[in-house]
């Protein structure tokens, strides 16, 4: 038979009394509460807040041009003022005021060998990450045709040369660079008894390749995918 310990019980109520006070106390807004933090404002905030500190202070000239000049200023690094490729890249900054040229380069670097490679492996994961559509269905329709044949690719990556951005605009929303690429590969095809039919596993070949990147100026996703490429001679 169980007995009944009133010493549990009081102990029990006592519990439950103190949970409903700290519930009332903490529980209550007061409307001092903090908004919910937003990495995406966090930076515009704090700099909205240190600009109207300083306003209460000091008395700021119109300085839109000199402003202008520093945010242009790595663009003209990369082609010359009064060039359409200058304006089209001061197009893109206007439209993303993140945009830096010499970033964007080096990730359409990693992004070429990234996509080399994956296409090589017939990684179509990889490639559907890094490719619009249209380009995607095409490296997919080859994949698809040289697995049919029992073929395989074998490659290295060596290395890029030269990345170079030859074109740049904005197209309604959409941003779009131009790039030449020369890169050192080797490669060779195999057919599925092994024999070398394309290429060769021996030979650092030098590939030229134009491709164009884009991505939608106003979508927070940082990425740029591949949406034309051309093989130069």
């Amino acid at each position: 038979m169980e007995f009944f310990d009133f010493g549990t019980l009081f102990f029990l109520i006592a519990a439950v009394v103190i949970f409903f006070q700290l519930r009332n106390v903490l529980g209550r807004r007061t409307g001092n509460e903090r908004p919910p933090f937003d990495p995406y404002t966090a930076g515009r905030t704090q700099n909205k807040d240190s600009a109207t500190a300083k306003s209460d202070n000091v008395v700021s000239l119109p300085r839109k041009r000199a402003d202008n000049d520093e945010a242009y200023a790595a663009i003209d690094t990369f082609a010359q003022p009064d060039t359409e490729l200058n304006k089209g890249l001061r197009a893109i900054k206007d439209a993303d005021p993140s945009f830096d040229p010499k970033g964007f380069v080096e990730g359409a670097k990693m992004a070429y060998e990234m996509i080399v490679m994956a296409y090589a492996d017939g990684d179509r994961k990889t490639l559907k990450n890094l490719l619009s559509r249209e380009v995607y269905d095409g490296f997919v329709a080859a994949i698809s045709e040289r697995e049919a044949r029992s073929e395989k690719i074998q490659s290295s990556f060596v290395g890029i040369d030269k990345a170079d951005i030859v074109s740049a605009e904005m197209k309604n929303n959409e941003a779009h660079i131009t790039l030449r690429i020369v890169s050192e590969l080797i490669s060779a095809t195999r057919d599925k008894s092994g024999e070398v039919i394309d290429g060769d596993p021996e030979t650092v070949a030098e590939v030229k390749d134009v491709w164009t990147f884009a991505r939608d100026a106003r979508s927070r996703d940082p990425n740029w995918k591949l949406v034309a490429t051309e093989e130069e001679e």
